[in-house]
């Protein structure tokens, strides 16, 4: 084996897909000559396609892995840090822990953050649900507004005011939540004794159509889906601010306690502190056709940090952190790279319980067929990163009801 001086370092930054995937496939096949480590925020990989679901319940068990089993058994080294520098002249990282991590190669996989463009009020006011923490908030936010106040003398636009709820954004995410929200929202007040019939779900997308980057006629199915069980649906409108107890939009003003964000991401700001980088005008790095940093051969850009065709999806940061595995061995042994070709993803999304759509090139499919190839993916994807037991245990949570509060724990049927 390699002395440790002769061993070329490798730092990803990033527990999210691409970054896991990297580390992974590098490591089982015991790449010689790498030293592998990983940094992220979180000590935990939040397997976030699932995270609606915490929301309206279920258990975050098949959301948080910790990483550590993700990684068991493999010689990877995992920090936990928060980056704050990235110096590509030097080829040396700075954290909070205080210690400087240098590298050879470099795996940029931070991620995304919600984006609010600059809307007032939504960064303060609004509720989502991109780590498990967001999701509990959102879903104790939830128990709180549907638990009748003990004041008998509440006035009844105040009641339907909190049994409002908003989903700001018709992409994935938000026909996802909101086919969720409306059955857990009426079973949450019928449990707390309010009064179901005043459950009010809107879903707000400023585009003419639902799931505007699909197909017209796979959004007129989800739009009629969602309509049947319930969820008011208004296109065509536009946020304005928020002001406690009140959304704006362009032509209207609502009552309402709580407001959902669902409408927008964007690139880690990591990516916009380290210098030498070129950037395009979403704030992605510009990569060449082997996912390097456009001028800095070494450092490369997977997932939605990358300017590429498909980023932003999950499928598209595994695949990249597969692509990236396989072009550092190649790197290491001199061999040629390999091109990168970005791969239309197949596109799975529920809406509503036992129903979703799913996309596979020109092939549609609809309903509960959809819903469970949805959930084998899931599977699926946990079976790549797991052992096939611990993979089961995390998806078996699935359909586990995890409630905190005593009224919900009390309805739940025994298993």
């Amino acid at each position: 084996m390699a002395h440790t001086a002769q061993l070329k370092r490798l730092v990803i930054i990033g527990g999210g897909f691409a970054g896991i995937r990297v580390a992974l496939d590098l490591a089982r096949r015991k790449t010689p000559g790498l030293k592998i480590t990983l940094i992220s925020s979180k000590p935990h990989f939040e397997y976030y396609p699932t995270l609606y679901r915490v929301v309206t319940g279920r258990s975050a068990l098949q959301v948080c892995i910790p990483l550590f089993e993700i990684f068991e058994g493999l010689n990877v080294e995992v920090i936990e840090d928060f980056i704050t520098q990235v110096n590509l002249k030097d080829h040396v990282l700075s954290g909070g822990i205080g210690s400087p991590y240098a590298y050879d190669y470099l795996v940029l996989a931070p991620g995304a953050e919600t984006g609010y463009f600059n809307i007032p009020g939504l960064p303060e006011l609004s509720y989502g649900f991109k780590s498990i923490g967001e999701a509990l908030k959102l879903r104790q936010h939830l128990h709180d507004t549907l638990t009748p106040s003990a004041d008998s003398t509440t006035p009844q636009e105040k009641k339907v005011q909190a049994a409002h709820f908003m989903v700001i954004g018709g992409g994935p995410t938000g026909v996802e939540m909101s086919g969720e929200l409306m059955q857990y929202a009426k079973k949450l007040a019928r449990l707390h004794g309010s009064d179901q019939s005043m459950v009010t779900v809107d879903l707000i997308e400023a585009a003419p159509r639902l799931l505007p980057t699909m197909p017209a006629d796979i959004s007129n199915r989800v739009y009629d889906q969602l309509h049947r069980r319930g969820v008011n649906i208004f296109l065509n409108r536009t946020v304005i601010k928020e002001e406690v107890d009140e959304l704006f939009l362009k032509d209207a003003q609502i009552k309402t306690n709580t407001v959902i964000w669902t409408a927008g991401v964007k690139t880690s700001r990591l990516i916009g502190l380290i210098e030498g980088l070129e950037l395009d005008k979403r704030g992605r790095v510009v990569v060449d056709n082997h996912l390097q940093a456009k001028g800095h051969a070494h450092v490369y850009v997977l997932g939605d940090a990358a300017s590429t065709l498909y980023a932003g999806l999950a499928q598209t940061a595994d695949e990249d952190g597969a692509f990236v595995a396989q072009n550092i061995v190649h790197n290491l042994t001199k061999a040629k790279q390999t091109a990168y070709v970005p791969h239309r993803p197949i596109y799975a999304i529920p809406a509503g319980p036992g129903w979703a759509v799913v996309l596979w090139g020109e092939t549609r499919i609809y309903g509960r067929i959809a819903s469970l190839l949805r959930a084998a993916a899931d599977f699926r994807y946990l079976l790549s990163i797991l052992s096939p037991l611990k993979a089961w245990a995390v998806f078996s949570k699935h359909g586990v009801l995890s409630e905190d509060c005593p009224v919900c724990i009390s309805e739940t049927p025994a298993k």
